[in-house]
């Protein structure tokens, strides 16, 4: 089964035969009632027919794809049979309302399980209200169709204003009937062959040796650990360049001063020493300003974010408030003087508050004919903003970005972070490669 944290997008086809039914139930643990719906929603993101919210007063979408088989006060279940959905709807938007008084920070806990035919569980996501303040209505997950692959995102974005403001942000009116979508299996990335036997047992001996050279046995071991995604995605044999951004604004302190922001150092060097030859990668930090630090290697990860430059409450970024935008362009002019079309990994941590939207969206855009990975981590914040719909920017070449969302970078098991660090990696070689974006794998 798997357990799905806020922000985390995979292929649903990859827990179950979608020719066969799915069951979402929502289970809630709160002082008040809600009303639980589904939105079908365009490919622009918009309810076009007003029959395919599904509540308890229109309990079926008009292709059956979409059924609500139970609805209590704080629990409900859905039947969704993605084989029937109607080609015009690329999103299903599974909601929750507050009926009367009350806030989602009161929320106790809302679990969504997912069931396949047989009745087994394959995924589940919970939310409680400790991310919330006065919201009173949530996007709680959706499942959206991206290159004719059905994929599953756990949402959890809240709403001000209740039901009224969910029907507001989806607008719309229009619909057609339905038709089976095309469903692909995911394929081996091309940038990915997996390598002999003998020569991923070298490069495990290798990496282990450059791990212990760090004089940190947790490293050691966080390598051990991330050896089964990277061997599991064919990724061993992977030589990439790595970098990580560091958000440096006030908000952040305490993550610093904890710790937290150089155990975010200690599981990206793992990643390092298997792509890059040398076990290195470059580092920036931003508030204000930006400024790119020494290169974090083996000899300086274990401490540091204590000692580079004098360490972190003395690097150079200005007032401490965050502006992304020149950070991403400082990794953008950096890379760019590399002619090699050597792939590079881009690690770009955040705390949220993430503001100019449009020129994120457009520079990422343009990001997209780069040989840059960008790998999104909100951690400890919130209104991750454009981060949290990567997904929906259009006019790409390839998809060159994820996000997820963290309370801490260590509220997950660490096989569990690097499942999802390479989550989208994989396919995004693939299709660099193809697009020659990067040289041939």
């Amino acid at each position: 089964m798997t357990s799905l944290i806020r922000g985390q997008k995979i292929k649903l086809s990859d827990l179950a035969d979608l020719t066969q039914p799915v069951i979402l139930e929502v289970q809630l643990d709160a002082p008040f009632s809600v009303d639980t719906a589904s939105f079908g929603l365009d490919g622009q993101y918009r309810l076009s027919d007003e029959r395919y919210m599904t509540f308890y007063n229109q309990p079926v979408t008009p292709c059956n794809a979409v059924r609500l088989v139970a609805s209590e006060a704080n629990n409900s279940r859905f039947q969704i049979e993605l084989s029937k959905a109607n080609p015009k709807i690329e999103h299903f938007v599974f909601t929750l309302a507050i009926d009367g008084q009350g806030t989602m920070a009161q929320l106790k806990q809302a679990k969504i399980s997912l069931f396949n035919a047989q009745g087994k569980q394959i995924a589940d996501f919970e939310v409680t209200g400790r991310i919330f303040q006065q919201e009173r209505a949530l996007m709680l997950l959706e499942i959206y169709r991206k290159d004719h692959i059905w994929r599953l995102a756990a949402v959890a974005q809240g709403f001000n204003e209740g039901l009224d403001a969910l029907i507001r942000h989806f607008g719309g009116e229009v619909a057609e009937d339905n038709s089976s979508p095309t469903e692909t299996k995911p394929s081996l990335p091309q940038s990915a062959t997996p390598a002999p036997a003998s020569t991923i047992d070298l490069k495990k001996k290798i990496a282990l040796e450059k791990a212990g050279k760090t004089g940190s046995q947790a490293i050691v071991d966080l390598t051990k650990k991330s050896m089964i995604q990277l061997e599991k995605n064919n990724l061993l044999a992977v030589q990439a360049r790595v970098a990580l951004v560091l958000d440096a604004s006030g908000s952040m302190d305490n993550q610093y001063k904890r710790g937290d922001v150089q155990k975010v150092v200690d599981r990206l060097m793992p990643l390092a020493i298997n792509f890059d030859n040398d076990g290195s990668f470059e580092c920036w930090a931003f508030a204000q300003k930006t400024t790119q630090l020494d290169d974090v290697t083996l000899n300086n990860a274990s401490n540091f974010i204590n000692t580079a430059q004098r360490g972190w409450r003395n690097w150079s970024v200005g007032a401490r408030y965050n502006e992304e935008i020149p950070a991403i362009e400082a990794v953008i002019q950096y890379y760019s003087q590399f002619k090699d079309n050597l792939p590079v990994y881009v690690l770009f941590i955040s705390d949220g508050g993430v503001g100019n939207a449009k020129q994120m969206q457009r520079i990422l855009s343009n990001a997209a004919n780069l040989p840059l990975f960008w790998q999104f981590v909100g951690i400890g914040g919130r209104n991750y903003g454009v981060l949290e719909k990567l997904d929906d920017m259009t006019g790409r070449v390839v998809d060159n970005c994820n996000f997820f969302a963290l309370d801490t970078i260590t509220s997950i098991p660490d096989e569990k972070l690097y499942e999802l660090l390479l989550e989208e990696f994989p396919d995004w070689l693939k299709q660099a490669s193809l697009k020659n974006i990067i040289g041939p794998r």
